[in-house]
């Protein structure tokens, strides 16, 4: 309904007229009712006419009561232009208010001029009277207004070691959306103690112009015509003669005279102007320009058909096919995320893809895993066996020789190209292409005998010798590498054997011969003797002293790593995979077990192991008897130093020196020389941003790269610098997960770098960063000797200090011990004496200040 406004006239009922309304009624504001006839007459039929055809849509249905007793036959329905009673009409419900309106009764004219006479507004001033002060309370607002301290204040703290005063520290941004919980939302919300009432403020200005000094300086530009001439003074002839004859003139001319001549002959035989740093550098035909020092994108490869995100946990470029690379990749998860969602991430595989340069979109081959591969290397001998470490703590076989054909080598012209190109994959046929997809892993470890969390590290050991359980070394009967070795988040390190070992009874291999019939027919039985049965051969376990804890180990260097860094050790690894493929001894590897071991016996056993608490510990894989159990042990570690303020993810040999090892971790980097125990060779000072994977340059000793949080890669060049990087590079947004170069020839050389995101991207290196200089492996040598023998200097140093810290408090002691001894009889000598002294001294104080004077016989007389 309608709310009707009641006015001060009773008789008139404002009303909402819509435009419909207007229309039906012919009273349409601005044209038929207007300023000058703001009216118009209504039938009352015609209003009871529309209540029936609209009923309470009618807009006179509000006042309909009012009509129906309305006594005459037709309203005054008005335009109310200035909404002088709230709304665009009104009706005048009474015949008298219609006539009053019609008709207005007439004003008398002596009125109507007595109203002209009379000013409305007659101001009158009246001068201001003073008056007492009275306070209202201004002053309590006053003091109110004024600012005083209502919190207490609060003193903190802060302190830290006096060892880690110093290090340089630099405060940067961080895009806080790309980085999980890098932001926590501090919502508002009311405080009971600090609610402040918001008072007046009183601001008062002063508007002062501003002052300006200006000087000005007229210059004077009369012109003026001046002219100077000069001439030489000369000597007369006679004063010519003289000085020709005189002896200071021969003697300079004799002196001077050969190393002018010199100087002439100098100049005729070699240019001066010759710029002699241009020609330093060795003259070469190259790719990029010599000047060139960063590193330049070549390729980049995602996964884009992955539904989850991931990250690439490891990179391995294949040892013998030029563009090919392998990368394992593992969901962004925390581990309460990957227990959340554990039924979705059982539909998903868990993958490594192979990726090759002439296909950047699809991947060439996919090895399907049991659950994410965190560490991942092919086998020296042959590249087709792939081995890895899950999250899950299990050793994945896989064996992809029947699909090598996918990614034959296929030699391109004759022997001066020596770049190989690759069968893409959308090049092969349809059919084979899918079949191809996923290649299943020929075998897994044992979950209840092997490691029980993630495995960190794993490696090949060298085919020049194996070991036993108790981890002595013994020439290699087969051949080729047959053991691997591991380490784990559960704090071991674990050996294993490919090879089938010797069942204990017959029963277990009729088991096995039942099992074997339900392996599907497109799995490879090169491992079959393994699968889910396979143990390791010996664990070695790092205890932490006295304590029954465990060092977690994360990265583990060995004495005879593989950085197949130079050509013809690149060359010699494919003639052998030639070999291998020709009459496999993967698939024959019990062949290998007949023959007898034989010991090595000058073999170091002793390895580097990086662990999660930032440790770096030089230990020893030989296992000892306990004396008093009888039960193997692992030895004590040779060395042990807390260096890394966090995790280690890099512990690598040089390619070089194989006694230098480069560790990086946390938020700094170490270089360590093996049998110098007292410390690294170089420990670099703390990052601005942490450090999260690292790796030595192929072909120049002093130079390695390390990976940051941030996205950049800092590039160390220890010819130039020892105590920074030598430059730094952004490369994307992200954590940079792994870096592995990789040399393709002499001119060509790549850098692979993968991140928390899921991309690889491949990287040229330029010439200065992959080319040594003339003497650089002679020079980096001498300046880890240098290294060595300073360590040995600040050694002797401290023990010099000791002895001398030693000596000083023997001394101490000694003097103690000498006041302590004094006899009695000393004791009372030196008391009179003293005594004596001050008697004396009483006395001269005395005599001056004239209170006692002294006789002509020497005695004294007091004066009073």
């Amino acid at each position: 309904g309608m709310l009707l406004l009641r006015t001060g006239h009773p008789e008139i009922y404002p009303l909402v007229l819509t435009t419909k309304t207007q229309e039906i009624f012919n009273c349409r504001i601005d044209e038929d009712v207007t300023d000058e006839q703001p009216y118009k007459l209504i039938k009352k039929e015609d209003i009871f006419e529309d209540l029936r055809n609209r009923a309470a849509v009618s807009d006179f249905h509000p006042v309909k009561k009012i009509v129906q007793e309305y006594p005459g036959n037709e309203l005054l329905l008005v335009y109310d232009k200035d909404f002088k009673y709230g709304l665009n009409f009104y009706l005048i419900a009474t015949e008298e208010g219609k006539e009053n309106y019609l008709n207005p009764p007439e004003v008398p004219e002596e009125q109507e001029e007595y109203k002209e006479h009379i000013p409305e507004d007659v101001y009158i001033y009246k001068p201001p009277v003073s008056k007492p002060w009275v306070s209202l309370g201004s002053e309590k607002e006053i003091e109110e207004e004024s600012v005083t301290e209502s919190t207490k204040q609060i003193t903190y703290m802060i302190s830290r070691k006096r060892s880690e005063f110093g290090a340089p520290i630099k405060f940067s941004d961080q895009n806080a959306s790309s980085v999980k919980d890098a932001y926590i939302e501090c919502t508002a919300y009311p405080d009971k103690n600090f609610t402040l009432k918001q008072l007046e403020k009183d601001v008062g200005m002063q508007v002062i112009p501003q002052i300006k000094d200006i000087s000005t300086q007229t210059k004077w530009t009369y012109p003026k015509n001046a002219t100077t001439q000069y001439y030489p003074r000369e000597f007369s002839e006679e004063e010519k003669e003289t000085l020709k004859q005189s002896k200071p003139l021969v003697d300079f001319l004799n002196n001077a005279s050969i190393s002018v001549e010199i100087a002439l002959q100098q100049n005729e035989i070699m240019n001066t102007f010759i710029d002699d740093w241009k020609y330093l550098a060795e003259e070469e035909g190259t790719f990029g320009d010599k000047t060139d020092t960063y590193l330049k994108e070549y390729q980049s490869f995602t996964d884009l058909h992955s539904p989850m995100e991931k990250m690439i946990t490891c990179v391995s470029w294949h040892p013998t096919i030029y563009g090919l690379i392998a990368v394992s990749v593992a969901v962004r998860l925390s581990f309460e995320d990957r227990v959340h969602f554990s039924d979705k991430l059982l539909l998903q595989p868990s993958l490594i893809l192979f990726w090759s340069f002439s296909d950047p979109i699809h991947p060439q081959l996919m090895l399907e895993s049991p659950d994410d591969i965190f560490c991942f290397k092919f086998c020296p001998s042959d590249p087709n066996i792939i081995a890895g470490g899950c999250i899950n703590g299990q050793i994945v076989m896989w064996d992809i020789t029947a699909h090598a054909d996918r990614i034959e080598n296929i030699k391109a012209g004759g022997s001066r190209s020596k770049r190989a190109t690759l069968k893409p994959m959308f090049l092969l046929e349809p059919e084979s292409n899918k079949e191809a997809m996923y290649i299943r892993h020929c075998a897994v470890s044992s979950i209840e005998n092997g490691h029980k969390k993630v495995i960190t590290d794993i490696h090949w050991l060298s085919d020049t010798f194996e070991i036993n359980r108790m981890g002595s070394v013994f020439e290699n009967r087969s051949g080729i590498c047959c053991q691997l070795v591991t380490c784990s988040a559960d704090c071991t390190i674990c050996f294993w054997d490919i090879r089938p070992q010797k069942p204990l009874t017959p029963q277990t291999t009729e088991k096995k011969k039942e099992e074997s019939i339900e392996i599907p027919f497109d799995v490879p039985s090169t491992f079959l003797h393994l699968d889910l049965s396979w143990k390791p051969l010996t664990k070695v376990r790092l205890s932490k002293g006295e304590t029954s804890l465990d060092h977690c180990p994360t990265k583990i260097s060995l004495n005879e790593d593989h950085l197949l860094c130079k050509t013809q050790d690149k060359m010699l690894a494919q003639s052998k995979t030639e070999k291998a493929e020709e009459m496999n001894p993967y698939h024959n590897l019990e062949s290998g077990m007949a023959n007898l071991l034989k010991p090595i016996d000058d073999f170091c056993t002793k390895f580097f192991v990086g662990t999660e608490e930032g440790e770096v510990i030089y230990t020893d894989w030989k296992m000892e008897k306990d004396p008093e159990t009888g039960r193997l042990m692992s030895k004590k570690p040779v060395s042990h130093h807390t260096i890394h303020d966090g995790t280690v993810h890099t512990i690598q040999r040089s390619p070089f020196y194989n006694d230098i090892i480069l560790t990086v971790g946390g938020w700094n980097v170490a270089i360590w020389k093996e049998g110098v125990m007292t410390g690294p060779l170089l420990q670099s000072c703390c990052a601005p941003k942490r450090y999260t994977s690292g790796h030595w340059s192929l072909t120049r000793p002093g130079v390695f790269y390390i990976g940051r949080e941030d996205g950049y890669i800092d590039i160390w060049d220890l010819l130039e610098k020892t105590h920074e990087p030598a430059q730094s590079q952004n490369i994307c947004i992200t954590m940079i997960t792994c870096i592995k170069p990789w040399i393709f020839s002499s001119k060509q050389q790549f850098i692979a770098t993968a991140d928390y995101y899921g991309t690889l991207h491949i990287l040229e290196i330029p010439w200065t960063l992959s080319r040594p200089s003339t003497n650089e492996m002679a020079s980096v040598n001498h300046y880890f000797e240098r290294e060595v023998k300073h360590l040995e200097y600040v050694e002797q140093r401290k023990k010099i200090r000791e002895q001398e810290k030693k000596e000083m408090e023997l001394e101490m002691a000694k003097k103690k011990v000498k006041t302590y001894q004094k006899s009695k009889e000393q004791m009372q000598a030196e008391l009179k004496m003293d005594y004596e002294n001050y008697l004396e001294l009483e006395k001269t104080v005395l005599i001056n200040l004239g209170l006692i004077k002294v006789t002509e016989k020497g005695s004294y007389m007091e004066v009073m």
